[in-house]
């Protein structure tokens, strides 16, 4: 029995132990010192500032109730910059409050829930984080921006925004030797813009991988807001069994919610909208035991993969990474609202040909109040018993209070009226902007240029992003080639003539960053050198440019013909244009392509462009294809590209032996109302998915028919 000195002591002990220390530090060398002597219940504070290529290992022990924290300052007062990255090892570790900008990892993760394979984070927690554009140099280049392994870990309430590289935003991690019972919570994560990819790898989130995925993870991904999250068509990937997905928003997002693997997921009270942008989706069924159930869709316009509901094919007796067979899917009491498509058995093909059997789709509600009918089916749905389901198109709906329609007259089907969608005010951290918009084209200033000796040269160098340059009338010589790394125009005044020659192999070349626009002038490439890839506008193979408009509108070009393959716009391997719009555009005698954008050979579902689109305008004397766009492979993770070709003039385009315009790989086509004169043929071919051909009006003299693998169809107004 201790005596009451001893107590007393014993007493003292406890309380200085139990005391929390705070220890700030401002540099590297202070951090490791700090870190060497921290105990359960400290907290290193990292001063404010710039902490440049600071590769930071959180590893320590904590204990329940008394975890060990690394925080900034003040909440986003530390910005890791340069090659800077996070890795936890340990338990009970709470890192909080750092922004990650201006630079990348050196490593294949930012943050990064372990050490080594051996030496993983549990029960610790990563809050209030920014990762804002923090990009491998090359897009093709992979990483993950966050990796959780180990078990029982927490991120949420963080910002991440931006990802333009190969590689998902989020994933968890799991295999045997740290056990895949994961338990993880992500929640209240704000996974602000990821622009389109243009290849398999964009995704935001993803839980597991395929070799794993018979095991459950339990996993649980709750009230997270996705805005923008358009790398590809998965904006989440689920992977593994045992997963919760509940109360997230999808806001405006390209892609859907995907059960690519595992068994027994719960997909519950999420809310979708995609407010009428292109390939918005909802939820894709795939596998064993699904609940699909009390989710809201609104303003859906995806087909297919990425309709606003799709239940697949699977493939019988399938290896683990293809398609399993749907089996006991539970679909009810969801709700959708002017979607575009729902596909019930979508993938069927000569592999995938198991329906969807054991299931049940009950109580949900769809409403079409155009008249349109969404539901799609295809093959044997025998396997799916329809209950208590209401379609209908004169339903009186209501705002309710928390933002989402309503049946003014209860209709027992749908989603629960107490839906609550998650603000996104209550997501990520309040005091990171959520709103910053990058400057596009034609937002800056307007600057007047003479034709004088090296002015406009002068002029694109000086130009800050959105700038317009208004050229005077005149001949300017330009004798360098002029670097676009930021949004630009180059417009005439209006006033005159306006004609650019070039003594380079190319007159504008776009680098990363950068979008250009043309307009109301005349380019000549009489005065080009004999080169290897001769190109008015040339976005170079490896410069990683994506995500890029190039307009040209009222432009004349004319006699690029210095060598037998002289393009006006080619777009190299690694680069992927947005938007290349050629409208009420001339163009005379040149010996390549107007537009080349079949750089992609490898055949991995890459391609260059994602819309091509010519509006008008006349083409004589092309000695390629007007448009060439490639698309190759068999991956079904991209929407794209997309042509347009809409009352254009095509004369003595091609020969008998090179089409006027090829397609190989295009996903959706319209040519409408063109005139083809001594052109070869239009050329197009099926490489993957269900692609559309969409034609009307367009006249054929002296032009061979359209060559195609797929029956076309007849374009519409809206397509």
């Amino acid at each position: 029995m201790l005596s009451r000195l001893a107590l007393a002591a014993a007493l003292l002990w406890a309380g200085a132990a139990s005391a929390q220390t705070s220890t700030l530090v401002a540099t590297p060398a202070e951090y490791q010192q700090a870190l060497r002597g921290v105990k359960p219940g400290d907290v290193i504070v990292l001063k404010d500032g710039v902490w440049r290529d600071f590769q930071i290992l959180f590893e320590a022990e904590g204990r329940p109730g008394r975890p060990i924290t690394l925080t900034a300052q003040t909440p986003g007062g530390v910005v890791l910059s340069g090659q800077s990255n996070l890795r936890l090892a340990g338990s009970q570790l709470v890192v909080s409050n750092l922004v990650f900008r201006d630079g990348w990892s050196p490593t294949g993760e930012v943050v990064s829930f372990r050490r080594s394979k051996e030496h993983r984070a549990v029960d610790s927690r990563v809050t209030g984080l920014v990762i804002d554009g923090y990009n491998k140099p090359d897009r093709a280049t992979s990483d993950n921006w966050v990796a959780l392994y180990g078990h029982d870990n927490r991120f949420d309430h963080n910002h991440l925004t931006g990802k333009n590289n190969v590689g998902t935003t989020l994933v968890v991690v799991r295999d045997e030797q740290q056990g895949l019972d994961n338990r993880h919570r992500i929640d209240h994560n704000y996974f602000g813009p990821r622009p389109n990819l243009g290849s398999n790898g964009g995704e935001t989130l993803r839980v597991g991988t395929s070799a794993d995925s018979l095991s459950a993870s339990n996993t649980v991904v709750e009230s997270n807001w996705f805005e923008g999250a358009d790398g590809e068509v998965e904006i989440v990937s689920n992977k593994s069994g045992g997963n919760t997905y509940r109360g997230n928003v999808f806001y405006h997002s390209r892609g859907s919610m995907v059960l690519r693997h595992g068994d027994g997921n719960l997909v519950e009270n999420n809310v979708f909208l995609g407010g009428g942008k292109p390939h918005t989706g909802g939820i894709r069924v795939i596998n064993r035991h699904q609940t699909v159930r009390n989710n809201y869709m609104e303003g859906i316009t995806g087909d297919g993969f990425t309709a606003a509901l799709s239940v697949m094919h699977g493939v019988p007796n399938s290896s683990i990474n293809r398609y399993h067979q749907v089996v006991g899917a539970v679909i009810e009491n969801n709700t959708i609202i002017g979607a575009h498509s729902l596909f019930l058995g979508a993938g069927m093909d000569a592999e995938r040909s198991a329906p969807p059997i054991d299931s049940r789709f009950s109580r949900n509600l769809i409403v079409n109040v155009d008249g349109h009918d969404p539901m799609r089916r295809l093959g044997d749905l025998s396997g799916v018993a329809f209950t208590d389901n209401i379609q209908a198109r004169d339903v009186a709906l209501v705002r309710g209070a928390n933002g989402l329609l309503v049946p003014e007259t209860p209709q027992g089907a749908g989603a629960s009226p107490d839906l609550v969608m998650i603000p996104r005010e209550a997501t990520g951290v309040a005091w990171y902007p959520k709103d910053v918009q990058a400057v596009r084209l034609d937002q800056g200033a307007e600057i007047a240029v003479g034709p004088a000796e090296g002015a406009l040269e002068a002029a694109v160098a000086a130009a800050r992003p959105g700038d317009v340059l208004v050229l005077s009338p005149g001949r300017y010589a330009v004798d360098r080639t002029l670097t676009v790394g930021a949004p630009l125009t180059v417009r005439g005044s209006g006033q005159g003539r306006v004609e650019i020659a070039f003594s380079r192999p190319s007159l504008f070349e776009v680098a990363k960053g950068g979008s250009l626009k043309l307009a109301g002038l005349s380019v000549t490439g009489a005065d080009a050198p004999d080169e290897t890839g001769n190109a008015v506008i040339r976005v170079a193979p490896g410069s990683s440019a994506a995500n890029f408009d190039l307009v040209l509108e009222d432009v004349e070009v004319r006699d690029l013909t210095v060598n037998r393959g002289f393009n006006l716009i080619a777009l190299g391997k690694g680069v992927m244009a947005d938007r290349v719009l050629l409208r009420d555009v001339r163009v005379d005698n040149i010996t390549g392509s107007v537009i080349s954008a079949a750089a992609e050979t490898d055949d991995r579902g890459t391609y260059n462009a994602e819309l091509v689109q010519i509006e008008g305008g006349a083409f004589s004397r092309i000695g390629g294809p007007v448009v060439d766009l490639y698309r190759g492979g068999t991956d079904e993770s991209t929407f794209g590209p997309r042509l347009v070709i809409k009352g254009a003039s095509f004369e003595r385009v091609g020969s008998a032996e090179r089409p006027s315009i090829l397609m190989r790989g295009v996903q959706h086509a319209e040519l409408v109302d063109n005139t083809l004169t001594d052109s070869g043929a239009i050329s197009f071919s099926h490489r993957v998915g269900e692609p559309v051909l969409a034609v009307a009006g367009n006249r054929l003299v002296r032009t061979p028919e359209m060559q195609t693998d797929i029956a076309p169809i007849a374009a519409r107004e809206g397509h």
